[in-house]
This record gives C-alpha cells, structure tokens and sequence, in this order.
C-alpha cells in the first residue's frame, strides 16, 4: 500500500478523532527529509496544519539556512509558518542541563504557547518515525528502565502526536525520492559523538549481520511491550488500591500486608515513585519492615517512617508548613524554631512540672500518631482546668503574643485530630494527668535561642 495511502487511514484511525472542529495541526518542522515527509503527507491529505520551527543557533550558517528553508516550504505548500530563536546554550548553561535537553526543553515549551482551544493549532505533530522509536527503545534499554522505558515512542502523549510511527525510514525516504521533495541535511546528524547516531550508524547495522532481521523482531516487541505495560499497570493499579491508604495529610502501608507481596521491590517502587523516593533507596526502605519504631528513609519531599505494625508517609516538615508525624516511640522532634524532647514514664508516682514548657499528658487517651503542626483559623481546645472549648485564636489573643509568636507557634495534635497541647503555652484538660492515670508521657519543649 503507498505510504500516503497508509497515512490517511492511520490518521482517521487514530489522530483525527482529537482533533477538534475548526482548529489545524501544528507540525514541527526542522527542515529535515523526515519532517519534510510529514508536511507533504499531511497538505496531500488535506488536513489543515500550521508549520513550527525552531532556531536553535547550534550549527552557525546552517541554522540560518534551515530557518530560510523552512519558510520557503510553507510558502510552497501554501501553509502559515511560524518561526523562533532561541539561546539554547544560554538556557543549558544556566539550568545545568544537556545542549539536547535544553532544546527539547525550548521546543516543546514554545510549541504549548502556539495552541489555541479555538480555531488555532489544537496538536503538535512530531515526525518520529519507526526507526526513532526502536533507537528509544535500545537507548532505555541500555541506560536501564523500568518496564515504561521499553514501549519506544508514544503516538500520543497528550496533545504531542507522532503520526508516522508507522513508517519505517526507508519508506520515507522512497516517498521523498519519488516525489522529488527538497529538503536540508543536519550535519550533526553524521556524528557519532551522540548515543543515538551511534546506534543508528554502527549498532543496528552490526547486529544487522548476525541477524538480518533484528529491526523487524524489534518493532514487534514494541508492539507486544505495549500490550504488556497494559497489563502491568492494570496490576500496578490494583496493588496500590489495595495496599496504599490515604489517612489525613499522610498516607499508610500495611506491613504485613508488604511481607506477603510478590515482585515486593517493584510494587513499592511504583507505589514510592511519586513521593520522589529513588530506585537506589529500595532496599533501606525494605529494611524498615522489620526495623524499630520511629525509623525513616527521607526522599527530597517525603519520608517513610515505621511505626509499628505500619509504614507511614507523610511529608518532609518545612519552615513554611513546619509539619511532623510523630508515630509512638519518637524521642525527639527539630523544628526550626525548637525541639521537643519526648519521655515515657511507665509509673503514676510522678513530680508535676509548673512551667508551660513541659507537658505532662495521660498515655492511656493518646492515639498514635502524633502530628505537630502550625495552629490554624478554626482550631479549638479545652485549656486546663476549664470545661468549655475555646478558639486557640482567642486564647493567644488573651496571651497577648506578638505576630511574630503566633506565627512560630506549633500545635501538638492527636491521632483523632483533638489538640493535647498548644505547644509550650497551655495543655488540654481531655489529656490530663488523673488519679486513674498509669502512665505518662513527658514532652518538653526547648526553644530554639
């Protein structure tokens, strides 16, 4: 079948359905055989699109002579182009990033700006073709990927299209030559330097030798890779439903319920990942299921605390939210502003403290875990001594704190969400030593000078 032939039906079959009434196709257009194909393909089937390329100012006079080739094609075909410079070196310097991220980066952000919910580019075409995606494939392969890594290059990934993936660069190339297209040669695309021009040049085609028909056999396992991510993350679905609960601000793991996972590295790996843990802080996290109360693993915005029967994930506290998860057996606490230094004292002959600074709380009523945070409008509690609730908000009024004190000021509150202590001022009366009391848990509070 002619590879135009192909394109139309792969476009009703799979793009044209998003593509919303009165709106075009915005193509990304560096002026190469590839992206040229992709022009043609697209004005012969009548579909309408608006041309895109970027300057990156890479190459010298042959960045100036894509940019120029590329207008020249949009007044060929009769299509709107844009065009756009960019300090790409400037961008990777000043991000610490690689030349290539940094233009990926530049491309796809100025892409975005071009779309336009109404009867303006509503898609970003790419012209990846097959052989694009079988490198992506090896280049994840061998940096090391999870199962996501092996699928190649998506079709669709939210309003980015990839419409020739079906192709196959020699077809391309056939099309191009038949209908005697023009386009501009990247000189860096004959660089081996670059991981992705050294498999293209030297990879495949010595594995060429061995077995002939090593690209076929790869394009297949995209296929069939797909289908099985599919399925994996059907799984992967599942397992988080069943194991991952939502409790509050924090989230918890059962670990029995861990213990007795198959795959255990790579279900929590996938239950972890979007807390910003690290494949390589795995095992310290498996190595909390059987470690003492209080142990964590910190991620750059989460941590893993174990507290008994059950892993807790909560985030980091920070000097804007200052919030602590404290789960039974936590000794210490640092805040910015101070730290609590935490006692349990298993016997009812116990010495009263009179200083505000040190709480003395009934073990029996507390629920674990504890969670020190910063007072908010609406909190209420039952100062010592008084029977009737009262607004913290009020009750640091009548202390006569300064702006500055009530915005340090930290709340000790209850697994059941009541408050125990307005930290450092006032104990509440639900949580206070009695003649009936056993056992007590002494929290000193140490202001940071």
């Amino acid at each position: 079948m002619p590879i135009l032939e192909k394109f139309i039906l792969h476009w009703k079959k799979n793009f044209s359905p998003l593509l919303p009434p009165d709106t075009s196709v915005l193509l990304a257009v560096s002026g190469g055989l590839d992206s040229v194909v992709m022009t043609d393909l697209f004005v012969q089937a009548k579909i309408p699109v608006t041309i895109a390329h970027v300057n990156f100012q890479l190459r010298g006079d042959e960045s100036i002579r894509d940019e120029k080739f590329v207008e020249a094609l949009g007044a060929f075909y009769q299509v709107p182009v844009l065009t756009k410079i960019v300090e790409t070196q400037a961008f990777a310097t000043e991000h610490k990033c690689s030349i290539q991220e940094a233009a990926r980066t530049l491309r796809y952000q100025w892409f975005h700006e071009l779309l336009s919910p109404a009867k303006g580019p509503a898609l970003i075409a790419t012209a990846h073709h097959a052989n694009d995606s079988l490198e992506t494939l090896l280049l994840n392969f061998f940096r090391g990927t999870g199962i996501a890594g092996l699928h190649g290059i998506l079709p669709i990934q939210g309003k980015i299209i990839r419409p020739l993936l079906f192709a196959r660069k020699e077809e391309l190339t056939y099309y191009a030559i038949e209908k005697n297209l023009s386009w501009v040669e990247d000189s860096s695309n004959e660089s081996d330097k670059y991981t992705r021009n050294y498999f293209r040049h030297q990879l495949l085609p010595s594995l060429e030798k061995i077995f002939p028909a090593v690209q076929d056999n790869l394009l297949e396992n995209i296929s069939r890779l797909r289908e099985v991510e599919q399925l994996y993350q059907e799984a992967i679905k599942n397992y988080k439903k069943k194991l991952l609960k939502k409790a509050g601000t924090h989230w918890v793991l059962s670990i029995l319920q861990l213990k007795k996972t198959n795959a255990l590295p790579t279900i929590l790996w996938e239950i972890l990942q979007p807390f910003h843990f690290t494949a390589g802080q795995l095992p310290s996290i498996i190595q909390l299921l059987d470690a003492q109360n209080g142990a964590l693993v910190l991620s750059d915005t989460h941590r893993i605390i174990k507290d008994r029967k059950l892993l807790l994930i909560a985030p980091i506290a920070t000097t804007t939210t200052h919030l602590h998860l404290l789960p039974e057996g936590t000794k210490q606490v640092t805040t910015p502003f101070g730290d609590l230094q935490i006692e349990q004292i298993n016997s009812p002959h116990f010495t009263l403290s009179q200083s505000p600074l040190i709480a003395t709380i009934d073990v029996s009523k507390i629920v674990y875990p504890l969670k020190l945070r910063p007072w908010k409008t609406g909190d209420y509690f039952y100062p010592l001594g008084m029977q009737k609730k009262k607004k913290v908000a009020r009750f640091l009024m009548d202390q006569k704190l300064s702006k500055i004190d009530k915005e340090k000021l930290l709340l000790l509150e209850n697994g059941d969400q009541r408050i125990i202590w307005v930290v450092g001022k006032r104990i509440d009366d639900r949580f206070k030593i009695t003649n009936h009391t056993k056992s007590i848990l002494r929290i000193e509070w140490k202001e940071q000078q």
